[in-house]
């Protein structure tokens, strides 16, 4: 027998059905809560994994770091001490070598005034009474200060009234010709005692470059040169020097 349903059965379904529908939902609700607990959870544990992984590559990267920053610092004060030694060597072969040409250019002056004292000086007097300047006595490294002028002369051959300056040379330049034209022009302002003395000039020299031999006779100048071991006045017999 079939038994009819009332509206309150209808009522009483709808009222179990939505328990029933309300009763599914809690239960997903405390799964999902569960669920994001335990991913929270896992995720914290993860995070503080990443962290102490973190930390141990810093830590690591650190002491490398600061084994690195040592070693560098034992490789520059290396470098720099060896540098330091280099340097020192270098210094102290500069010195070698600045000592060694001090003793050339000593020995190359000592040869100088050999040249001028053993060659040049003794022969002055002879050579020049030979071409009738009857000078009769020599002067060498004459120096002398006249207000603001000052003159050092390497050889004068002089008598009572007439003298021969003589400026010498290693290597005579046309520089040197005119820088001894310039003396000449002051010698006797300079050196007043033989201000009334006929003054002749002369250049003597080991060696001349080029024509400057010429140059210098052109200007009324004597040249000596050497000859062996002796000097000659290289200038013709028929030249006329100038007299200042």
């Amino acid at each position: 027998m079939t038994q009819n349903l009332t509206l309150e059965d209808f009522y009483n379904l709808f009222r179990e059905s939505e328990r029933l529908i309300r009763q599914s939902l809690e239960a997903s609700r405390q799964e999902f809560d569960r669920r994001m607990a335990e991913s929270r959870a896992e995720f914290q544990r993860d995070l503080a994994e990443s962290r102490e992984a973190v930390d141990r590559e810093l830590a690591a990267f650190r002491v490398e770091f600061q084994q690195g920053l040592v070693e560098s610092r034992e490789t520059f004060d290396r470098e720099l001490s060896e540098s330091r030694i280099e340097y020192d060597r270098r210094i102290a072969k500069a010195e070698r070598i600045a000592i060694q040409a001090n003793e050339a250019v000593s020995n190359l002056s000592s040869r100088w005034g050999r040249f001028v004292e053993n060659l040049v000086a003794p022969a002055v007097l002879r050579l020049f009474q030979e071409r009738g300047i009857l000078v009769d006595r020599t002067h060498q490294r004459m120096r002398a200060r006249r207000e603001n002028q000052h003159l050092e002369i390497d050889i004068f051959a002089v008598n009572h009234d007439v003298g021969v300056v003589i400026e010498v040379k290693s290597r005579l330049t046309q520089d040197h010709v005119r820088k001894f034209l310039e003396k000449l022009e002051i010698f006797k302002t300079v050196f007043t005692e033989y201000r009334h003395h006929q003054l002749y000039g002369a250049m003597a020299a080991i060696e001349i470059d080029g024509d400057v031999d010429k140059y210098a006779e052109n200007q009324g100048l004597f040249i000596l040169q050497q000859s062996g071991d002796s000097v000659h006045i290289s200038t013709d017999r028929e030249f006329s020097p100038r007299s200042w």
